[in-house]
């Protein structure tokens, strides 16, 4: 059986992926790697177009009724997360009065944001392109994901919240749920579990592998150095990431019932493989 399997060009999927890709997984299954940036990815899943996809955790509450959850894959920032930088520090309180480059309404950054500031002024600019555009001034604040995170001081930007801290700080702890791979619901139930379970051991692979995993995650890395590129995958491929557990699932379903209650998503019920 041929699943088609959808996940972004980035160091993280890459490095999660990479003993799939190489064929160390030993499975019956067939597994078709669609790479696509996040926001296509999370398009393509309103219409169930992959049996395998990552998506943003955000985009799960307008699909939940269609995709499960692999406990496997989530990548979550415990005590750090998307970061809202600018050109020269900016109070909080006056935040609603800038117009912030968001990278995609359908990222969890996004929602992120939503329920820090409600009434933020945003504009959607590709995730790459925001920290240029936030250096040249063409948008007075960013919301930064992936590289950026790490790069933005080498950059001159000034950070004014890491959204990651201040979600832990409303939640007890909490890290920020913000990537997942979901299965599509219609599969049958032993197809599911082999999934998970290759996935599963795809990612312990990567760990128990570093530095090879890491050299071919490294093409998806769009130029950044290996040092960069080994904390980056640190970030967001590490034990929480081989198994939510309970605290992961938790993190999930807390953001999208908050998103809800500010109704900003759906209410969703929130499924998980067995």
């Amino acid at each position: 059986m041929t699943i088609r399997l959808g996940h972004s060009p980035d160091a993280d999927d890459a490095f999660m992926f990479w003993a799939m890709a190489e064929g160390l997984v030993e499975t019956p299954l067939r597994f078709e790697h669609v790479l696509r940036d996040i926001q296509t990815l999370n398009e393509w899943a309103r219409d169930g177009k992959l049996e395998f996809t990552a998506m943003s955790v955000h985009n799960l509450a307008y699909v939940a009724d269609r995709y499960i959850v692999l406990n496997q894959g989530g990548s979550f920032g415990d005590g750090y997360g998307p970061m809202l930088v600018a050109r020269e520090p900016i109070p909080l309180e006056a935040l609603r009065n800038y117009t912030i480059a968001v990278p995609g309404y359908l990222t969890s950054a996004y929602l992120a944001l939503r329920l820090f500031l409600p009434d933020a002024k945003t504009v959607e600019v590709p995730f790459d392109a925001i920290m240029p555009a936030v250096q040249r001034g063409e948008v007075p604040v960013g919301l930064l994901i992936h590289e950026g995170q790490l790069t933005h001081r080498q950059a001159g930007l000034h950070l004014l919240l890491d959204l990651g801290v201040w979600w832990g700080e409303q939640t007890g702890g909490l890290p920020l749920p913000l990537g997942i791979n979901a299965i599509r619901a219609d599969l049958p139930v032993e197809v599911q579990r082999e999934i998970a379970r290759a996935f599963r051991e795809s990612i312990r692979l990567g760990l128990e592998n570093r530095e090879q995993a890491l050299r071919y995650a490294l093409q998806f890395g769009r130029g950044i150095d290996p040092e960069t590129a080994d904390r980056f995958v640190g970030m967001y491929v590490n034990e929480l990431t081989l198994d939510m557990g309970e605290r992961g699932r938790r993190a999930i379903t807390e953001f999208l019932s908050r998103g809800a209650a500010a109704r900003i998503t759906p209410e969703a019920r929130v499924r998980f493989v067995e």
